[in-house]
């Protein structure tokens, strides 16, 4: 089977999840990568901080 020679070389779109759909109507949630947690915040001014 061979690759669709459109779509060879041509690199992905990043995902997009939207931060309400990420959060799930709470405040803040925990992420956890390679072993790290890392808490994402909203804040009441509409912005994101993400703390470690």
């Amino acid at each position: 089977m061979r690759d669709d020679p459109a779509s060879v070389g041509k690199p992905l779109a990043p995902r997009s999840i939207s931060s309400s759909e990420l959060l799930g109507g709470q405040l803040s949630v925990t992420i956890d990568h390679e072993g790290m947690c890392y808490v994402l915040r909203a804040t009441r001014a509409g912005k994101l901080i993400l703390t470690k």
